[in-house]
Order: structure tokens, then sequence, then C-alpha cells
């Protein structure tokens, strides 16, 4: 058979016919096919084994070698569509008069959009493609009510379909997201959509968060939350960005060694940045910028497995700000090198390393994109929010005993919030317990100075670019929301600022929100609105968000919050374990009372020591970089056995002067990861509390307990013949690694004490934690 082409054939009467109605014709061409079958022309088996013999011999004219092994599902259930349309037009126009096909028409327009269960299309949801599921969908949504109930299975059946196929098919966020997506919400993230694909857990899990307090929250939390204007790459455009830049020989790094991964990411970041996309994704992304306008956006991770329960993937993929204020090809490249920057962060040590230890090797993990615009406000030439954070509804670390883990946490910042969520240089944001917001860690306004923000992150509408810069040089009485974010600092203590007050230009403005939790509804508001989405996420969760004042001349300004992303809370094991009592002395090898988490750690049998005299001696960055890459190394070597890391100052620092800068893949055997400061180090560091970050997530998913001990604290332990005079196992264990045997040491506990080993038990509720050693238990 041959489908007839010529404009006086029946068949292309009726398929021009057809075309007048785009989403009738799908329930006209199944009306047509029932009349067909039941007038005898054929048999619907037989019309199915021609769609069949027909699609397949199409697949063979398309130049596939074997059409049963290499098209996918989706594919397939097109190509059988396609035909099956074709050849309804063909027999009906062969064997039936037109006449027959405009009373067909006629009723279909008489029903009015009311069609009922018999008349649905007789398709499999879970193959179609998205235009039947949508189109069907949206005719079950206009039937009456008492014609609605029949078919409502139905509607539910493709909305799951819709969510699975579009957004995430993680099962956890199904169940949830089923109840709450609206098939409206379903096509707008269609139409904003480019490329095939699912859009990635970011982009869930915003959008989840959002639409649920849309139905939960009262309604001044309603009004007073919205989610950027945001924009979708579909997941599959990576592999088509792979593909048409000869970049499929990188898709094999998941299963090369932890060296292997290391060398390679560079060449990788190179190959990914050199590459281009191909026209048809060029033009979409072109009129994307063209719908932005001057917008500054934020490009986006949003990987298939990120934000999903028990794997965040927090600060493994990368994000990249567009300023989008220079010409447009040079917004267009800029946007399409920071989507190239984000797929290859896809294959970055820490993400691959994380990937494997948590059991996630071999899944598909494709990386979507969100594209956002800006949240934030003009000041000069720059843009930024007023404020930026990351919020838990579950304050795992208290620094007091009044404060309730179950009112949340807050990490704010001035600018945007990449301070906030990441671990970096000399700075620190603003801690929030929610049920006691002006209860600070710090004790005295002078340490309140220390440990305040002292860089901002912006951008520079100018200069086309994103910076950090020091607060002490923007942050003046011009600002207009000044009061609201900073106290003034004069001899040794805090003052609120006074509207319209004349200054000299002499004041030391310190960031510290002070007025914006006393005088504003933004702390009531995102205590309200984590309850409402633990109880619905059935799950404490973390949001990262912005937060904007309304009106800077009022004494109690309103806030808008803009949602950036929701995600499951990462949250240590639930343990009720306490203390033991009467633990000898001699028994202890430390002790602390900073910020003790809750849980145990038992039979550890090896501590790695990276000592402070020797960290403070290594002569440039250089080295203390090759130290980290060490340590990572001695990480891997260590599996199968427990061990604990201590060293001086911030672990996971950017700052090498701070601390030692290591990531994920650096340390994810370890146990637990301990902080060790005091004056008596000599080397002038300090930690600053690291939870809320993406560091700190790591520590909390791997399970690995954070710790800080200050020698300087009264009442600690710190067994110093342990540490020092315990003999070094590096060389016997990592001979490469002896360059550094000044620097680093592992101690074997049993060589302290034959027979022995040691025990970490963290009481969060008395906040204190011991290590101290044990007999060892017998294990088979």
């Amino acid at each position: 058979m041959t489908l007839p082409l010529a404009s006086y054939d029946p068949a292309f009467r009726i398929y021009l016919a057809l075309a007048k109605y785009p989403i009738l014709r799908s329930y006209l061409r199944e009306r047509m096919r029932q009349e067909l079958y039941e007038r005898g022309v054929i048999t619907f088996q037989e019309f199915e084994a021609q769609v069949r013999q027909y699609a397949i011999r199409s697949q063979t004219l398309e130049g596939m070698s074997d059409p049963f092994g290499e098209e996918p599902g989706d594919v397939w259930e097109t190509r059988l569509n396609r035909v099956r349309s074709h050849l309804t037009d063909f027999y009906f126009a062969n064997n039936l008069p037109y006449e027959l096909f405009e009373q067909i028409v006629r009723a279909i327009l008489d029903e009015q959009g009311a069609r009922t269960e018999d008349q649905m299309i007789t398709f499999n949801p879970e193959l179609a493609p998205q235009e039947m599921l949508f189109e069907q969908a949206e005719a079950i949504s206009d039937l009456p009510p008492e014609e609605r109930s029949s078919v409502e299975a139905r509607l539910q059946e493709i909305k799951v379909v819709l969510i699975r196929t579009m957004i995430s098919d993680q099962l956890a966020y199904i169940n949830i997201a089923k109840e709450w997506f609206t098939l409206e919400d379903l096509a707008n993230i269609r139409r904003r959509k480019i490329g095939r694909g699912k859009i990635g857990g970011k982009s869930a899990g915003m959008l989840l968060a959002w639409r649920i307090l849309q139905e939960v929250a009262d309604d001044e939390i309603r009004s007073s939350i919205s989610i950027p204007e945001s924009y979708y790459i579909g997941a599959d455009v990576m592999y088509t960005f792979m593909a048409f830049n000869g970049l499929m020989h990188w898709g094999d790094q998941k299963y090369k060694t932890e060296e292997q991964i290391r060398s390679d990411y560079p060449h990788i970041e190179d190959d990914y940045v050199a590459g281009v996309f191909p026209p048809d994704i060029l033009e979409r992304l072109r009129e994307l910028l063209e719908d932005v306008g001057e917008k500054s956006i934020i490009v986006r991770s949003s990987s298939l497995l990120e934000d999903n329960f028990g794997t965040s993937f927090a600060g493994k993929y990368q994000s990249y700000f567009c300023p989008n204020h220079g010409t447009p090809e040079e917004n267009l490249l800029a946007l399409t090198q920071a989507v190239a920057r984000v797929y290859a962060s896809a294959l970055n040590p820490d993400a691959l390393m994380y990937r494997r230890s948590r059991g996630l090797q071999d899944y598909d993990e494709r990386m979507a994109i969100l594209i956002q615009n800006v949240q934030g406000d003009h000041f000069g030439k720059y843009y930024l929010p007023h404020t930026s954070g990351v919020a838990f509804s579950r304050n795992l670390f208290r620094w007091t005993q009044e404060i309730r883990r179950q009112d949340g946490f807050l990490r704010l910042v001035w600018g945007l919030g990449t301070r906030a969520v990441e671990r970096v240089g000399n700075d620190y944001p603003r801690l929030v317990a929610l049920s006691h917001p002006s209860l600070r860690p710090e004790a005295s306004p002078k340490e309140i100075l220390k440990y305040s923000q002292q860089y901002i992150d912006l951008i520079d509408l100018e200069e086309n670019a994103y910076k950090t810069l020091p607060v002490k040089g923007l942050l003046d009485h011009q600002y207009p929301f000044l009061r609201f974010l900073a106290q003034s600092y004069q001899d040794g203590y805090l003052a609120s600022i006074r509207t319209g007050l004349r200054t000299d230009g002499s004041e030391k403005y310190v960031l510290t929100f002070e007025n914006l939790l006393k005088q504003t509804p933004f702390v009531a508001r995102m205590k309200r609105m984590l309850n409402l989405l633990e109880r619905e996420y059935n799950s404490p969760v973390d949001m990262e968000f912005t937060a904007h004042m309304m009106d800077s001349k009022s004494e109690n300004p309103d806030v808008m919050i803009h949602i950036l992303q929701c995600r499951p809370q990462s949250h240590l094991q639930d343990s009720t374990v306490r203390l033991p009592r009467d633990i000898a002395h001699e028994d202890i090898i430390f002790s602390t009372w900073r910020m003790v988490p809750q849980g145990s750690v038992s039979g550890i049998e090896f501590v790695v020591f990276v000592t402070p005299g020797g960290y403070g001696a290594l002569p440039d960055q250089a080295t203390r970089n090759e130290l980290s890459r060490a340590i990572g190394r001695i990480n891997s070597g260590m599996e199968g056995k427990k061990y604990i890391l201590i060293g001086p100052g911030r672990w996971g620092t950017a700052n090498p002067e701070l601390g030692i800068h290591v990531g994920y893949s650096d340390i994810y055997r370890a146990r637990a990861l301990i902080e060790l400061t005091g004056k008596s180090l000599g080397i002038g560091i300090d930690p600053e509390p690291s939870f809320g970050t993406h560091f700190f997530q790591d520590l909390i998913e791997a399970q690995i307990f954070p710790l800080a001990i200050s020698l300087d604290d009264e009442g600690i332990v710190f067994n110093r013949d342990f540490f020092y005079e315990t003999p070094n196992g590096l060389a016997d264990m990592f001979p490469n690694e002896t360059n550094l045997e000044n620097c680093i040491r592992i101690i074997d506990v049993s060589m302290f004490r034959a027979g022995w080993e040691m025990a970490l038990v963290m009481d969060g509720e008395k906040g204190k934690a011991v290590a101290y050693l044990t007999p060892k238990e017998n294990r088979s």
C-alpha cells in the first residue's frame, strides 16, 4: 500500500479537513476507526497489525539496522500513532462516504467537549507522547462533574505519568507531587522547557514547595511568597550536547579510578566549555534571553537525583550567574558556556565519589538545567537581594539548651546567597535559631563583630560581572534598608541605627540582621512555612530563599520571600544515646561541649591527625593543597577501616590559611570530622560553625559527625600523649605519603593500648561529646 498524495484523492481531502481541528482530530480519528470496525471494513486486530507492520517498515526506510532494539519506547509509540493516523485517513476515505466523516465532525462538535468514558482514546499513557497525554487530560478536565467522576482514575494516571516523564522518576517525590500538582502546573512547565527529558530534582523541589504552600498556607503566607521566573532545559539535552561535540567518550568517568577521575576533570571542563549547541537548541536559548530582557539570570544544576530523599547532592554540581548586560551575542555566549560548565560538573570528583559511596554509580544521572531570574534590587550600579539564605525546619545543633530543634534554623547573608551555603574564606553568615532569633552563638559584641559577614556577593551591572566585594566599602547610610540589616559598633557596644541620622562616615556597621528579625514578619513566616512543608513532606526540609523588604520607610516593613529550592533535610542518625557514667579519666582521649550533635560511633580503630604545628609550618599554598590531596588518598585507602579525622581550623574551607581545603571525595569514609582550635595552637585560626553549608550537608548525609574542640575551653580533655606520643603509622600504611610525616599522624588505637579501641559518644541534649577507650569487642 502507498499513501496517496494527489490533492484530488479522498484521503487527502479528509487530511485537510482534519487539519482544521488540531485538538479534536485525535477524537475524530478514534470515531472514524470505530465506524471502520463496526461496518466490517477491517477488524481492530487487522488494523493494529498493519499499523505495526508499516511502522517497522518506516524504521527500515529511516536507516535503522535493528528496528526491534534501537528505538526508545516513547519514540516507538509516537511512530505508531502517526502511522495509525495515516492508515485511519486512508481506510476511511477509500471505503466510507465523506458525508459520514462530516456527520462525525458535527457529532463531536455538538458534544462541546463532553467525551464520555467509551469515547476515550485507547492508548497506553506510559508510552504515549506528551502531546496526547495533555490532550486527553484537558478533555477529561473539561467534562461535567457527573461524567468526569467515571474517568477520574484515568486523569490521575496521566498526571502521574507526566510527573514521572517531565519532572522526576523518584517514587518518594511522585507520592507527594501527585497530590498537589495541577494540570495547569504541568502545562506551564512544558511551555517553559527546552528540549526533551525531565527538569530534574532542583526544579522539582522548588515547584512542589511553592504549590504546597499555595494550597495549605494561610492568606498572609500565600500573598508573601513567590518563585522566580524559571526556565528549564530537559535532561536529555545533555546527551545531545555531548554527541554534537564528540564528548561521549567521557561518559564512562563514573567507572574509572578515583585518581583518573581527578586527573581527567580539568580536561573535561575545557572540552565542555569549547562545545557548541545544535542550532535548534541555540535558537530556543536565544528566545529565552529575549523573553528575559535585561534581567540577570542564574544557571543552576538540576540533575535527576538532585534534592531527593537521602541524596541532596548539595554543592556537588555548579551554578553560574549571568549578569546579562552585554550585547545579545555576548549574553548568549555567557549562557551557553554556563550551561556547558554545569554539564561538566556532573563528572567532577566530588559528585562521582558521592554517587559511588551512596550506591548510585549505575544510575543514569543526567543533568537538567534550571535557569532563573536573579531576585534582588538595584543599589547604585549593583544588583543584589536584601537578604538571602538557607532555612532548615529542624535545628540539628543547639548552642544553648533553650533552643527548640523543631522550630528550625537559618543562615542569613546580605547579597546573593552563595556565602550562606558555602564555607568560604574569612567570612561568616548570621546564624538564627528560629525559636529564639535573638540568641547568638557569640558571647559578646566583640565576638559578634569578629564573626559577622565581611564580604558580599553581587552583580555589577556596569561591568556585566559577578563580584565579591568587602562589606565595609559598600554598606553605608545610603543603603535604604541599612537599619534592618546592620547595627553600629562603637566603644565595644552594638546599637541600632536610627532613621535619618546624619553621620560623618566614621561609623563601623556590622551585619547582624537584628531589626529584620525583630521588626518584620520574616521570622514568624519562615517558621510557619517550614512547619507546613515538613508536615506535607513527612520529613524535615531545607529551603534556599531570598527575602525582599517592601518599604524602607516603614518601621515594620512587609517581607516577600522567594523560594529558590526545597528538599528533604539531611539528618544524623536518630539516636537516644547518652554519655556513659564514670568513664575513667585515663580512658578519655578528648571531650568537647561545642555544638554537639546526637549520635555515637563505636569500634574506632584509627585516628588521622593533622598536627597544628605541622600544618602551620607548611611553606606555601601549593604544599597545603598537596596535603589536601594526600588526605583524599588516605581516605581512599581506609576502605573497611573505622577512622576519624582531626585537624586545625576549618575543614572544608576554601582558604588554606584558615584550615584544610577538602571536599566530599576526600573525607567520605571518615566517621567524624573534628576541628581543633585554641590560642595555644599558635596558628591563629578559629572555626566557625559550618552547619547549614553544603559541606555540612555532605557530613550529615554520609553520617560523618562534625565536632569542634577548643583547647581554650574550660573542662575539656585533649590527651596529648595519645595524639603526639603514639607511633605514627603513616609510613607503614601509606609509604608514598612520607613527605608529609611531620604533618599527618595516623594513630592505631591499639598501639596506644593493646586490645582496645575507641568509642565516640555525643549527647546533644546535654551538649557534651566524649571519645574514650574501650576493650575491643569480638566481631566475627
